[in-house]
C-alpha cells in the first residue's frame, strides 16, 4: 500500500512555508521561500514547493493552501488578503491550473483552528474557537473537526467588531481601523493585535518600542507595561465573552505572537466571570500546541478532517 501524504501551504505576506505531512499528521518535510511581492512570484514558489515535495513522494499529493483573507465561494477571488496583490485575482484557479491539480484554499485562521482542532490542544474537544492574535487580530470556530464558515465566509472572526462595554478612557485614545472595509472607531483590531496593543502604548507614554520589548518590561516589574497588559486583558476578556454568549465553545485556543504571553492564560479566566452571562464559565482557555506551524498544519489537514 503506497502511504498517503499531504501538503499544506502557508501563503504570508513575506514568505510561503510548505510542509509535507504523512497521513498521521506527522512532519515528513518542511521549506520556508521568500518571495517577491507580486502575484505571479507568489504561484512560481508555492509551485516550485510542491514540486519538491512531490518528487520526495514521488507521487502527486493533495494540497491546501491558507491565505490572509479568503477565497469566495461566489466568485473565486479573494478578498480582504493584506497580501494586496492576490486581492481580486482567481488565486485558487489559476494555482490549479500550475498544479494540474483541484486544491483547497482557506482562511490562515480557520486553518489554525482546525489544526489545533485535530491534533493540537483542542483535540479533545467538540468545539473550538481558534483566536489568532498577531499583526492582526481575528478567529474561526470549529465544531465535530470541521470549520464553520458560515455565509459570508466570516463565522468567527470577530477582529473587526466594536470594543464592548467601551470606558471614556479607550473612547479618548481615538483609534481608528484603517482596514478599508472597516475604519470604524473602537475596533477590536486596533485594541488587541500586537500592533495595536504596541501603538497604544507608544503613544501614551512617548516611547518607540516593540511589542516583546514591552512584554520584557511586565516580566521585569515595569508599572506601566503592567498597567497597559491589565488594561489589555480586561479588554480582551470583554470581547470573548460576547463571542461566549454566541457560539460557547468548549476549548478557546490562542495563536500569533501575542499567545506568547504567558500571563493572558492566568488572568482572562478571572476576568470572564465578570462580562459572561453564566453561572460560571466553563470554557477552557488554552494554548495552542502547533505554534507557528498550526496554520501551515491546517492547511495539510483540509484533505482529510472529513474522517474524524
Amino acid at each position: 500500500m503506497v502511504a498517503k501524504h499531504k501538503i499544506g501551504i502557508d501563503y504570508g505576506g513575506t514568505k510561503i512555508e510548505g510542509i509535507l505531512l504523512d497521513d498521521s499528521g506527522k512532519e515528513i518535510l518542511r521549506k520556508r521561500s521568500t518571495y517577491e511581492k507580486n502575484y505571479q512570484s507568489g504561484i512560481d514558489t508555492v509551485k516550485s514547493l510542491v514540486s519538491e515535495f512531490d518528487n520526495y513522494t514521488e507521487q502527486k499529493n493533495t494540497v491546501g493552501i491558507c491565505i490572509p483573507g479568503f477565497s469566495s465561494n461566489e466568485t473565486g477571488l479573494v478578498n480582504n488578503a493584506n497580501c494586496v496583490w492576490i486581492n481580486d485575482k482567481p488565486f485558487q484557479k489559476d494555482l490549479e491550473r500550475e498544479l494540474n491539480r483541484e486544491i483547497k484554499v482557506m482562511n490562515d485562521a480557520n486553518c489554525f483552528a482546525l489544526s489545533e482542532a485535530i491534533d493540537g490542544s483542542g483535540s479533545k474537544f467538540n468545539s473550538v474557537w481558534g483566536v489568532i492574535i498577531g499583526s492582526g487580530f481575528g478567529g474561526s470556530f470549529v465544531f465535530n473537526k470541521q470549520v464553520v464558515e458560515g455565509v459570508n465566509q466570516v463565522a468567527g472572526d470577530w477582529g473587526h467588531q466594536p470594543l464592548p462595554y467601551p470606558t471614556k478612557e479607550e473612547y479618548d485614545l481615538n483609534v481608528q481601523c484603517q482596514v478599508g472595509n472597516c475604519q470604524r472607531p473602537l475596533c477590536a483590531e486596533q485594541f488587541i493585535s500586537g500592533i495595536g496593543f504596541t501603538k497604544i502604548f507608544n503613544n501614551k507614554y512617548g516611547t518607540n518600542l516593540r511589542t516583546r520589548e514591552i512584554v520584557a518590561l511586565e516580566a521585569n516589574g515595569d508599572e506601566r507595561a503592567k498597567k497597559e497588559f491589565d488594561l489589555y486583558e480586561d479588554r480582551f476578556a470583554r470581547l470573548i465573552a460576547v463571542m461566549i454568549g454566541i457560539v460557547d465553545p468548549d476549548a478557546i485556543i490562542f495563536g500569533g505572537g501575542m499567545s506568547n504571553v504567558g500571563r493572558l492564560y492566568d488572568n482572562i479566566p478571572k476576568l470572564l466571570p465578570k462580562y459572561t452571562f453564566s453561572d460560571k464559565v466553563r470554557n477552557k482557555i488554552l494554548r495552542n500546541t502547533h505554534g507557528d506551524s498550526s496554520g501551515v498544519r491546517g492547511a495539510a489537514w483540509l484533505w482529510d478532517s472529513d474522517k474524524f
